[in-house]
């Protein structure tokens, strides 16, 4: 199924005018380390499968459907018969849309949406990747357009559910949606200035809060403390350039919003389990072999 493997950076071969490419696959082949900037979305349709993404193991069972998160460094464990659909797609189409990157964060490595974890929303989002399987191989026009508004109502599912999950005994109703909505807002806002110096006052102030309220609603909504969000948010940046850019490790922190080079430094390693230069190195690896039939591990 990789067709290019640049050391761990996988170029996805989409077709010529198309942004997305859908693979049936029932392939004895596991597939070692590697990263690309497209989404990933991966369901059993006969026998199990397993996914390593950003270090966290994953089980697959039929109808289970896993999202990857772009740039997310995974490998894939095929067992030696089976079948499952494997949905690639450039994600950058849908970033820009409002409250995605937010959405996103949820799903950061990756997320599995299974009948156990996922119950309320499992069983309309293993029909839609039916539908989006049934599509890709259909002779109707439009068809791309129709899969990634699929891919859409997949991703407002998982986002509302979570949102739904949130909850305050202290507010009524109607403050839990105006609050959810305020939330989404805020990391929004984040999302779009975390290169800058932002301050618990100063986003506690623009959300219209005290900085102890904030605080505590901010990770009830997102599970974080605010300055872990602002930081894995920084460090997702500085991901992306030290893989795609020739910058200085400095140059990184300076962009990537961190005030001096050792308090990046130290974040980078706290998060990641690296220093930034061993993160550069590992994914400007050696070209890996393709290993057929691997056991799981």
């Amino acid at each position: 199924m990789i067709r290019t493997l640049n050391g761990i950076k996988e170029t996805v071969n989409f077709e010529q005018g198309s942004s997305l490419i859908l693979y049936n696959n029932d392939e004895c082949e596991s597939y070692p380390n590697h990263w690309h900037p497209a989404i990933e979305i991966i369901m059993p349709l006969e026998n199990s499968y397993k996914a390593v993404c950003g270090g966290v193991s994953f089980d697959l069972q039929v109808g289970d459907v896993l999202l990857i998160a772009p740039g997310t460094l995974h490998r894939l464990h095929a067992p030696k018969v089976g079948r499952r659909m494997i949905l690639q797609a450039d994600f950058s189409l849908l970033s820009h849309l409002k409250e995605f990157d937010s959405i996103m964060s949820i799903i950061i490595p990756a997320v599995c949406i299974n009948a156990q974890n996922y119950p309320e929303i499992h069983a309309e989002i293993e029909q839609i990747m039916r539908c989006i399987l049934d599509e890709y191989f259909g002779s109707s026009p439009l068809k791309e357009a129709l899969i990634y508004s699929y891919m859409i109502r997949m991703i407002v599912l998982i986002g509302r559910q979570y949102t739904h999950n949130v909850k305050d005994s202290e507010l009524q109703d109607n403050k839990h949606h105006e609050y959810i909505e305020k939330f989404l807002f805020v990391c929004d806002y984040i999302n779009k200035h975390f290169d800058e110096s932002l301050t618990l006052d100063q986003v506690a102030a623009i959300a219209g809060f005290s900085k102890y309220y904030f605080t505590r609603l901010f990770k009830q909504f997102t599970g974080v403390s605010f300055y872990k969000y602002l930081n894995r948010r920084r460090i997702m940046y500085a991901e992306q350039l030290l893989i795609t850019r020739e910058l200085s490790i400095t140059e990184v922190a300076i962009r990537s919003g961190f005030g001096n080079l050792s308090a990046f430094i130290r974040m980078f390693k706290l998060l990641k389990n690296c220093t930034p230069t061993e993160f550069r190195i590992l994914y400007q690896s050696i070209d890996q072999p393709l290993n057929n039939c691997e056991d799981d591990d």
